[in-house]
């Protein structure tokens, strides 16, 4: 009885201290902050094709890059942690996303220094990403060699 009194203290308590969240406003700005850096890689993608004189493909390599330079550049700045309050997962989940997270680790753990903070720590939040997507082109390199030899592919 006294548990069952506990549980439902506790759920009124995490209710009360729950910060209140409008989810249609929240996917609405998402989708306005994921569309603007989609935008932006569409306009790099153009301006090198035309421009420079460059294939799509390298081109595109061109926007990867250059937006994985703008991301840590604004969280260098303090910048980029404002666009993902304010855009979510618009933010997030973008490439750009992924260098805020390694440049931000690198960041938080400057201070213990160049190999033991910088070194050890900046892959923290990315490293199982990166270590997942290694290990899965590895096994498929290894399945599509194996299908080579046997004449399947």
């Amino acid at each position: 009885m006294a548990s069952e009194q506990k549980k439902t203290e506790y759920q009124e308590y995490v209710k009360q201290n729950s910060p209140k969240t409008n989810l249609p406003l929240q996917m609405g700005k998402a989708f306005i902050m994921g569309g603007i850096i989609c935008c932006i890689g569409q306009l790099i993608v153009n301006i090198a094709t035309k421009s420079f004189g460059l294939d799509k493909e390298i081109a595109a390599s061109w926007c990867s890059m250059i937006l994985i330079l703008l991301s840590a550049l604004l969280t260098g700045f303090n910048l980029y942690g404002g666009l993902v309050k304010w855009g979510g997962a618009g933010a997030l989940v973008p490439i750009t996303g992924f260098a805020n997270s390694v440049v931000a680790s690198a960041i938080e753990y400057k201070t213990e220094g160049q190999v033991f903070g910088i070194g050890c720590k900046i892959f923290t939040i990315a490293g199982p990403v990166i270590l997942y997507g290694i290990f899965t082109s590895w096994v498929l390199g290894v399945l599509y060699w194996i299908g080579k030899l046997m004449g399947i592919v």
